[in-house]
């Protein structure tokens, strides 16, 4: 337990020692946190009605947010799979990361659904015992025990790996490995849970579709990825961190691979919804700004999220641009744009437009 505790005390000391430039850094994301908690301060004064949602549109960017970071977390398994599974080096060398992003996605889910219920004494309904959580009926208890779990295993693994390599010794594979393991369909399961949170809806038809949990999953085997292969690069030039060029142009090509599978999912649905011409074609009409919706205030994001994904797969589809840096990047910065909007902006407004009363109101 000592041993422990100077870990945890070796690891704070490290955390807070940097470069001048890392310092600014430490600062501009402390005057984010404190314009942040002062927003926040104001909301919980005057209520959810200063985010702008009405009871036509009940959910806003706080579910987008939740249900984007849902995904980045699970991406995670994009390199557990090959790394512990396929045991390939380049990649298991680095795979810690995506448990450590894992850990601060979940935590951000955590943070985002707390102010999205306005009051955060509410969130004790939620914990067993203490308040009624109504498990296994309700999907909301079943996404919280999911994510708890993931939150759970991946600080297990991730704490137990470093106290190993503080102690200067290899982590018990025998306790390590079926933990991680495990991580795999956990992973799986919290973003599978939240597509059932929309799906599960019958009156909203924008997301009573089977097809939502795999459009879900793979769009969150492309913005995950893409935020690691930023961060990968950053921590190669600031830190003493090996990471080959081999480790993320495979990343690179197991993201090429999930976002045809997304654009292709999507495309099913465009096709289910335009060919059959029926009165639930408007939510896309809504978002696309087509017909009597040319009006909307989310077309054109809607059609740059379309645009950014298309482009990102097709730098990433051919191997030339896909092993060149610049072009990687830039890949990887249209991925996580482009589904970034289509979690925020694309996924839960069209949802609620027109209500369930065929009211319109522009979010």
């Amino acid at each position: 337990m000592l041993k422990f505790i100077r870990f945890v005390a070796a690891s704070f000391a490290v955390a807070v020692r940097g470069k001048p430039l890392y310092y600014v850094w430490i600062a501009f994301l402390m005057l984010l946190i404190g314009i942040g908690v002062h927003a926040y301060a104001d909301q919980y004064q005057h209520g959810l009605i200063r985010t702008g949602m009405r009871d036509p549109v009940s959910w806003g960017f706080y579910i987008g947010n939740f249900t984007f970071l849902v995904g980045v977390a699970a991406a995670a398994v994009v390199l557990v799979i090959p790394a512990y599974l396929y045991n390939w080096k380049p990649i298991k060398e680095i795979s810690l990361l995506g448990e450590l992003l894992a850990i601060a996605a979940i935590v951000m889910c955590i943070c985002f659904v707390t102010v999205d219920i306005g009051n955060p004494l509410r969130i004790g309904h939620m914990l067993p015992f203490i308040g009624t959580p109504n498990f296994p009926s309700s999907l909301l208890a079943w996404d919280v025990v999911v994510l708890s779990c993931y939150l759970t295993l991946n600080f297990v693994i991730a704490t137990h790996i470093l106290f190993k390599s503080y102690k200067n010794e290899h982590y018990n594979r025998r306790f390590a490995v079926p933990l991680i393991l495990i991580s795999i369909p956990t992973a799986v399961g919290i973003h599978t849970v939240t597509a059932f949170l929309f799906s599960g809806l019958p009156s909203r038809s924008y997301w009573n579709a089977a097809i939502l949990a795999p459009r879900f999953l793979t769009s969150a085997f492309c913005s995950g990825p893409a935020i690691i292969l930023i961060l990968l690069q950053i921590l190669r030039r600031t830190t003493r961190l090996k990471v080959t060029n081999e480790a993320l142009f495979k990343i690179a090509e197991l993201m090429a691979y999930a976002m045809f599978i997304n654009l292709f999912l999507f495309g099913a649905e465009i096709f289910r919804d335009f060919y059959s011409g029926t009165h639930h074609l408007v939510h896309y009409s809504y978002l696309f700004g087509l017909g009597r919706y040319s009006d909307s205030p989310i077309a054109s994001w809607a059609w740059l999220s379309l645009f950014c994904s298309v482009a990102a797969f097709l730098l990433f589809l051919i191997p030339k641009t896909r092993r060149n840096l610049v072009a990687m990047n830039i890949g990887a910065v249209l991925i996580y744009s482009g589904v970034y909007i289509e979690k925020g902006v694309a996924l839960v407004i069209p949802g609620f437009t027109p209500s369930t009363l065929g009211e319109i109101y522009h979010y």
